[in-house]
C-alpha cells in the first residue's frame, strides 16, 4: 500500500509543471460573453487542448501570446518615436496640438529666454566695466531716472503680453475639442489602468505592466521587444483609430492618478469621484507610451500607458475581436436574444397507440 501511495504522489508531482505551463486564456467581456461558442471556436479549443505542453519558457510565452492575442495583428513599436529615446528636448509630437505647443516652446519661449539672458548678461558686463571703482572714483548721486523706470516697467509687460497671446491661443485649441468620433473612459487603479469603450458595446480591457523574463514564473507571459521598452510595455494596449477625434474621460477608482502621454502632449489628472475630459487626434499609426504622472502609491512607477493607433478598418476588427460593435452596426446575436422557435424548430411526431404521454403533456392535462 505504501508503494501505491508513493507512486500516486510521484505521478501528481510529474503532472504539476505541465499544468503550470498551460497558457491562460483571456476572459471576454461585453456582448460576446453571452454568445454560444461557434464551431470554429470549439475546434480551436479542441486543438489547443490536444496540443502538447511547451517544453521551454520561450515556447510557452509564444503559445500564451498566440492564444491571448486577437486576430488583429499588433503594431510593432518604433524605436525612435513614442517613448523616451535618451535624447534631450520634447518627444516627437504626433498631434496638431502637440506640434503647436512644441513650436511655441522651441521657436518662441526658448528664443525669448535666450534674448533676455544675453541682454541681462551684457548689461551686467557693461555695468561692471563702466562703473568700476577705478573708472569712477566719485560715484553718481542720482537716485531717480524717469526714463529708466518707464523702460523697466513697460518692457516686462510687453514680454508677458507676447507670451500670453500665443499661450491663450494654444489653450483655446486644446480645450475646445471638435466633435468626438470615439469615447474611451480611462480609469486609474492601484496600480493598473482599465479602458472602457461605451460607444462600442461597453466592453472593458485591463492593462497591466509586463514583467521581465527573469521576474516571471515559467510559462507566464513576459516582456519582449515587440511589446515595448522595459517598464513601459503592457499586456493589453488601448487601441484607437488613426485620423479620428478620440475623447478621453479620465477618472480613478481609488487615489489620484495622472494620465500622461508625452507624444500626444497629454497629461490629465484622474481624480476619484470626478471625471476630467481631454481629447486627441493622431494621424500616424504606431504605438505610443506614457506613465502615471502622479505619485499614487508604492507601485507608482509600474503602471505604464500604451496606446496603439491603427487604421479605422483594423480598429473595427479589433473591436469585433473584443466582443464589441461599431456604432450603427447590428450587435452580435446572443443566446438570450434568439427566439425559441428559431433556435429549435419543433417537429410533430405521431405518438404510438398505448404509449405514455410525455411529462409536458401530463402537466398540461393536469
Amino acid at each position: 500500500m505504501k508503494r501505491i501511495g508513493w507512486a500516486i504522489a510521484l505521478a501528481a508531482a510529474g503532472l504539476t509543471p505541465a499544468a503550470a505551463q498551460a497558457p491562460q486564456t483571456q476572459e471576454v467581456t461585453g456582448p460576446a460573453a453571452a454568445t454560444a461558442p461557434s464551431e470554429r471556436a470549439q475546434g480551436q479549443s479542441l486543438d489547443a487542448a490536444n496540443a502538447p505542453a511547451p517544453s521551454t519558457p520561450e515556447a510557452s510565452n509564444a503559445a500564451a501570446t498566440k492564444m491571448s492575442a486577437s486576430p488583429v495583428p499588433a503594431v510593432l513599436p518604433d524605436a525612435s518615436i513614442g517613448h523616451p529615446t535618451g535624447g534631450k528636448g520634447i518627444q516627437t509630437q504626433v498631434t496638431d496640438i502637440g506640434r503647436e505647443a512644441e513650436a511655441f516652446h522651441n521657436n518662441w519661449l526658448l528664443l525669448l529666454c535666450v534674448v533676455i539672458s544675453l541682454f541681462v548678461l551684457g548689461l551686467l558686463g557693461w555695468t561692471m566695466v563702466r562703473y568700476r571703482r577705478s573708472a569712477n572714483p566719485t560715484p553718481s548721486r542720482n537716485s531717480h531716472n524717469t526714463t529708466i523706470e518707464v523702460i523697466w516697467t513697460l518692457v516686462p509687460v510687453l514680454i508677458l503680453v507676447a507670451i500670453a497671446i500665443p499661450s491663450m491661443r494654444l489653450l483655446r485649441h486644446q480645450y475646445s475639442p471638435p466633435k468626438a468620433d470615439l469615447t474611451v473612459k480611462v480609469v486609474g487603479n492601484q496600480w493598473f489602468w482599465t479602458y472602457q469603450y461605451p460607444d462600442n458595446g461597453e466592453f472593458e480591457i485591463v492593462s497591466n505592466m509586463l514583467k521581465e523574463k527573469a521576474d516571471v514564473k515559467p510559462g507566464d507571459r513576459f516582456r519582449t521587444d515587440a511589446d515595448g521598452p522595459p517598464l513601459l510595455a503592457v499586456d493589453e494596449r488601448m487601441v484607437i483609430p488613426a485620423g479620428k477625434v478620440v475623447k478621453f474621460l479620465v477618472t480613478s477608482n481609488d487615489v489620484i492618478h495622472s494620465f500622461g502621454l508625452p507624444a500626444f502632449w497629454q497629461k490629465m489628472d484622474a481624480n476619484p469621484g470626478g471625471i476630467n475630459e481631454t481629447w486627441v487626434k493622431v494621424d500616424r499609426p504606431g504605438v505610443y507610451f506614457g506613465q502615471c504622472s502622479e505619485l499614487c502609491g508604492a507601485r507608482h512607477g509600474y503602471m505604464p500607458i500604451a496606446i496603439e493607433v491603427v487604421p479605422p478598418a483594423q480598429f473595427a476588427a479589433w473591436v469585433a475581436a473584443k466582443g464589441g460593435t461599431m456604432p450603427g452596426a447590428a450587435p452580435a446575436p446572443t443566446a438570450a436574444a434568439v427566439p425559441v422557435a428559431a433556435a429549435a424548430p419543433q417537429t410533430t411526431a405521431a405518438t404510438p397507440a398505448g404509449a405514455e404521454p410525455n411529462v409536458a403533456n401530463r402537466a398540461t392535462a393536469n
